[in-house]
């Protein structure tokens, strides 16, 4: 039907709303007069025909035709309905477009006149070809059409109306009124459609965004619901159970108060507490709180163990469980008699500083035991952070006290003994320096107020007893070796490594082995083992051997065998063939090699300095991995030879047609000092005379231009290394020799020491004497000097040279 009936029709004026043809759509209906209208439409018969125009203001309750957009919708009353207690609401099925010539209200409601405009360019190829592009675009965006437009292109895939098609694609994609109301107005399909095309797009990128924040709106409380759902549950479970989380937090509350803590403390307590009780249960700060309350509670804040000040007892429990090692006993037995007497809980910082295998660590252990206090270990090789020592703040994810707080809390006392093993392990990292750190831990002065980054609160430290340990003294930085007492743990003799051997070592590695009888190892064979198959200043590759020879009779013993008896004959066959010989003589039988005395991170050892000479032009080769304070040694010593040639029976020309070449065995070893000196001028001066160097005697000490032998450092270590190697006769400075009052009297009765102060006095003792010259008299143990100073200050010198110094 094209054109209206010559009669009027009704009008329903619509506010905020518009009807495109072809598609569907209900409002609802209060006005008066619209009431009206819907009251006189019959009730059967075909669907009767209303115009529905949009008002141009909504404000106005009785719009005219001048108030009303003159293209409007003739539309099909599809269905009438009344909501209980609610307004009207009408559905209509837009026909076509009308064109408003007249309204009037002579029946009660509005009555209008028109005509139908004429459509243009609706069977134009440009129309159907721009429906066909729409059509593939929302093809391509199907997954977030809605409902309308999924039956739009369905319905022009049936029956293609390009016209029709543009206005059910407005109608679809929730344009903002006044562009509908434009697209209602549009006549030609052509722009029309080019219209529709524009605005689609945005409209149907913005409902896309819409959709998805709808979802995940959806989601977010869907899991909430959920978490909620699930805590009620949990929350039914511990009460069934018996448990609440307010019976917990109760009774930590309950245990903070019970605490007796500073005041700046007991505020910090109280602030957390309140921030606790107003926060929910389930919210992950609520749990950040809760974990550092309890960090505060199970602090010892006012805990200490009972600490036996019977000092003897202590004294027989070191004494039982370590052999040696007097000058560290006798440091803790003053600390607990100072303790005893004054009642001052001042800590004290000892730092073991030895070689590996020495007991360091077992001896802070016994210290624990014998003292009462707790005993906690904190291994510091490798570390590298700053935080492992104060802690995370807490503003970081899974923030964590450091090691010291963390370590008190296992203690349960504030007064355990703590062993920082390794301290000369730490390294500096890109999250600071560890080392630092410990410079306030360690500081007498300081460490009753240690804040911990974590807990932001001081703690009292001074109470605990540090026990540090160290390979070499010269990794730590001054400051804090500054705040360290050193106590050196050197090395033990081969009567004191034959104890501990018999009494810890076997007795233990028994036990671990399950073994019920006794090792059939006699004391021969174990001072083979200690001798022959092992050169160390501690007992850790003792232990190894003694382990070797445990699973040999653990073997025969779970076959049904007797357990094998190791003697000195048959060590070989379990331990392999000897790795050390007693070749001094050997290695010394010639001019030019000298045996010197070198301090270790591992201990003393013995050196060999070897020299030799060829024809040349008086170029020195120097080889062996020495450093530059090595190297600088032999060019001094070379430098004497040469200005004291006459005196020392040299030829002064000996460079013109030689060269000479120094040489320190084992290559692979980097080795400094300056105390090899006095060991590479002997050795070249034995190279150039002819004679050779005893090989019984073993030196150390550093040697000036002027031939001055001045003092050097690790004594002890280097005489220990003697003695093990067999050596007899051991060339020190004078200025070292309070050092010997250090040395066990098993070793000092066993070697005689001769004290020098000039290269001369060096040269008498340690060369042999010429074709037919009287041998020099050596004297009694102590040659040429008055009986050493009991102190144990080193002196000046090289005690702290990197690995393998001299």
């Amino acid at each position: 039907m094209n054109r209206l009936p010559d009669a009027p029709l009704p009008l329903l004026p619509i506010r905020g709303g518009l009807i495109f043809p072809g598609t569907v759509v209900t409002f609802p209906v209060a006005r008066p007069r619209s009431l009206a209208l819907l009251d006189a439409l019959p009730a059967a018969g075909p669907p009767p025909l209303v115009g529905v125009a949009v008002q141009r203001d909504a404000r106005v309750a009785e719009p005219g035709l001048d108030d009303l957009h003159p293209i409007a919708t003739l539309a099909e009353v599809v269905r009438i309905t009344k909501a209980r207690g609610g307004p009207y609401r009408v559905t209509l099925k837009g026909v076509r477009r009308v064109a408003l010539t007249s309204v009037n209200l002579d029946s009660g409601f509005w009555m209008f006149t028109g005509d139908t405009p004429p459509e243009t360019g609706g069977d134009a190829e440009e129309a159907r070809l721009r429906a066909d592009a729409l059509r593939d675009a929302l093809h391509g965006a199907r997954g977030g059409l809605s409902e309308g437009l999924e039956k739009a292109l369905k319905v022009y895939e049936d029956s293609p109306d390009p016209g029709l098609f543009a206005d059910r694609i407005a109608a679809g994609i929730g344009l903002p009124f006044d562009v509908r109301v434009e697209l209602l107005s549009l006549l030609d399909v052509v722009e029309r459609l080019q219209r529709v095309t524009e605005t689609a797009g945005s409209a149907l990128t913005t409902a896309e965004v819409k959709r998805r924040i709808e979802a995940e709106v959806r989601d977010a409380f869907g899991r909430h619901q959920r978490e909620s759902v699930l805590r009620q549950q949990l929350t039914a479970i511990k009460s069934e159970l018996g448990q609440s989380d307010d019976e917990a937090v109760d009774e930590l509350r309950q245990r903070l108060d019970a605490l007796v803590v500073p005041d700046e403390v007991r505020k910090v307590i109280d602030r957390e507490v309140r921030r606790l009780d107003a926060l929910p249960a389930g919210q992950a700060e609520a749990n950040v709180v809760r974990t550092f309350l309890e960090t505060l509670a199970d602090l010892p804040w006012n805990e200490r163990a009972a600490v036996n000040d019977d000092l003897k007892a202590v004294r027989a429990r070191l004494d039982a469980d370590h052999h040696g090692l007097q000058d560290v006993k006798q440091r803790i037995l003053e600390h607990m008699a100072v303790l005893k007497l004054s009642g001052n809980p001042r800590g004290t910082v000892l730092c073991l500083a030895g070689p590996p295998g020495t007991g360091k660590t077992s001896l802070a252990r016994s210290i624990a035991e014998a003292t009462g206090r707790p005993f906690v270990r904190i291994a510091l090789g490798g570390v590298r952070d700053e935080a492992t020592i104060r802690g995370h703040r807490r503003t970081y994810v899974g923030a964590m006290p450091g090691r010291i707080i963390d370590a008190l809390r296992k203690a349960g006392g504030r007064n355990p003994v703590m062993l920082l093993d390794e301290v000369d392990k730490l390294y500096d990292g890109i999250s600071g320096s560890p080392e630092s750190a410990l410079l306030e831990v360690l500081d007498p002065e300081q460490n009753s107020t240690f804040t911990d980054h974590y807990l932001d609160v001081p703690f009292d430290l001074s109470e605990v007893l540090f026990i540090a340990t160290a390979n070499d003294l010269g990794r730590l930085s001054s400051p804090l070796r500054d705040r360290l007492e050193i106590v050196s743990v050197e090395g033990y003799t081969e009567r004191e490594k034959l104890a501990i051997a018999r009494d810890h070592l076997i007795p233990r590695q028994l036990i671990n082995h399950g073994i019920v009888e006794t090792l059939n190892l006699a004391d021969e064979a174990l001072l083979t083992i200690i001798r022959r198959y092992t050169r160390e200043a501690g007992v850790r590759q003792v232990e190894r051997e003694i382990i070797r020879l445990c699973r040999a009779s653990a073997l025969a013993i779970a076959g049904g065998d007797e357990p094998p008896r190791f003697d000195a004959d048959t060590l070989s066959t379990h331990l392999g063939k000897p790795r050390f010989t007693q070749d001094l003589a050997e290695r010394t039988g010639q001019p030019g090699v000298a045996v010197g005395l070198a301090w270790t991170p591992v201990g003393g050892d013995i050196l060999f300095i070897e020299t030799s000479r060829m024809p040349g032009k008086g170029r020195m080769e120097i080889t062996g991995q020495l450093g530059d304070v090595m190297k600088e040694s032999a060019r001094a010593a070379l430098t004497y030879v040469r200005s004291h040639a006459d005196e020392l029976g040299v030829d002064p020309g000996f460079l013109d047609t030689q060269d000479l070449h120094l040489h320190v065995p084992a290559g692979g070893t980097p080795k400094d000092g300056p105390s090899a000196g006095v060991t590479i001028f002997t050795a070249l001066t034995s190279l150039l005379t002819g004679r050779q160097v005893r090989s019984d005697v073993a030196m150390t000490g550093e040697c000036t231009l002027r031939g001055r032998v001045l003092p050097v450092g690790g004594i002890k270590s280097k005489v220990l290394a003697a003695h093990r190697a067999g050596l007899t006769h051991v060339i020190l400075p004078r200025a070292n020799g309070p050092d010997l009052d250090e040395l066990p009297e098993e070793v000092a009765s066993a070697l005689t020491f001769h004290l020098a102060d000039d290269m001369a006095e060096v040269l008498a003792i340690a060369l042999e004497p010429e074709q037919g010259a009287v041998a020099p008299s050596h004297g009694p143990v102590l040659a040429d000097a008055e009986a050493p100073h009991s102190h144990g200050v080193h002196p000046v010198g090289d005690h702290d040279t990197p690995v393998g110094s001299a």
